[in-house]
């Protein structure tokens, strides 16, 4: 199969809610083989795991972390072609007097340049962006 999806850092963290949307489980199951992350969400993730006091909660993230979301899902990098169309997009936006957050920019520019969906609950966050699709998993 070829990769369709990429999800944002609130989707590839659902599993780990006390209660996860069984939705968004099923699908990420679904699309196992047509899903990446990109390198943001990585960092996010890994911060977030990095951040949390040697604990139980710590070591089940990150086992979460190394054994099903990097073993699974393709980390896909933002390259000077994503870096391009972020900076036009950034421009266009200015000038429209609208700032999204940068690492929100850096995840459109990975979708758009890979050609992907981008998955995520905040689609708010991302309409701005010009010709991203997006999904938002239940």
């Amino acid at each position: 199969m070829t990769l369709q999806y990429l999800l944002d850092t609130n989707i590839v963290s659902e599993p780990l809610r006390p209660k996860p949307r069984h939705g968004v489980l099923r699908k990420i199951l679904d699309y196992e083989d047509e899903i990446a992350i990109p390198a943001i969400v990585w960092h996010e993730l890994r911060y977030g795991a990095a951040r949390l006091p040697e604990s139980r909660r710590r070591t089940v993230i990150s086992r979460y972390l190394n054994d099903v979301v990097r073993a699974t899902m393709p980390i896909l990098d933002y390259d000077e072609i994503a870096a391009e169309w972020h900076a036009a997009e950034r421009a266009r936006l200015a000038a429209r007097g609208e700032t999204p957050p940068f690492a929100d920019g850096q995840i459109a520019a990975i979708a758009q340049v890979h050609d992907l969906t981008l998955v995520t609950f905040n689609d708010a966050d991302f309409k701005r962006f010009d010709g991203l699709r997006i999904e938002v998993w239940r």
